[in-house]
């Protein structure tokens, strides 16, 4: 369960007058900005290289998951921070240190999920950055990092 595969079929059975966005998302090179994936729904959303674009206005649930790997073990703390941006400005942010042990292992994986509820507007951009997207986990589990929108009403 709770695989790309899983939340794929759930969001094409939303009701037509609904608006959702479901894409995989990747590390760009030389950016922070994620880069979306030709993968998954985009019903009444204009997805972009880059960012989601809203074209109807409502009361959004903006959602991204992400699965980093850490292949060396570090000895000091590492901070991961990811911004959920609208029109390029940070709308809501989390951050997540990773602490360094004794008992560290040769690898370490750690998932993160931000859910957002906003109301969303015509033509806002939506789109996900990281202040490390070299640790992004784009080998072994590249279809299970992704960023969505799902509208719920008409608005508030």
């Amino acid at each position: 369960g709770n695989t790309f595969e899983d939340y794929f079929g759930i969001l094409q059975r939303v009701p037509d007058k609904g608006a959702a966005a479901y894409m995989r998302v990747s590390s760009a090179v030389n950016s922070s900005k994620l880069s979306l994936v030709e993968k998954g729904v985009c019903e009444a959303v204009q997805c972009r290289s880059h960012e989601l674009v809203i074209r109807e206005q409502g009361l959004y649930l903006i959602f991204c998951h992400l699965n980093f790997h850490f292949p060396n073990c570090s000895k000091s703390p590492i901070d991961l921070k990811i911004e959920l941006l609208v029109n390029g400005r940070v709308d809501r942010q989390t951050l997540s240190t990773l602490c360094a042990s004794e008992t560290c292992q040769d690898k370490t994986f750690k998932t993160l999920l931000q859910l957002h509820l906003t109301h969303l507007n015509v033509q806002d951009r939506v789109s996900v950055t990281l202040n490390h997207p070299e640790f992004l986990n784009d080998v072994s589990l590249p279809n299970e990092n992704v960023l969505g929108v799902l509208r719920y009403s008409d608005g508030m």
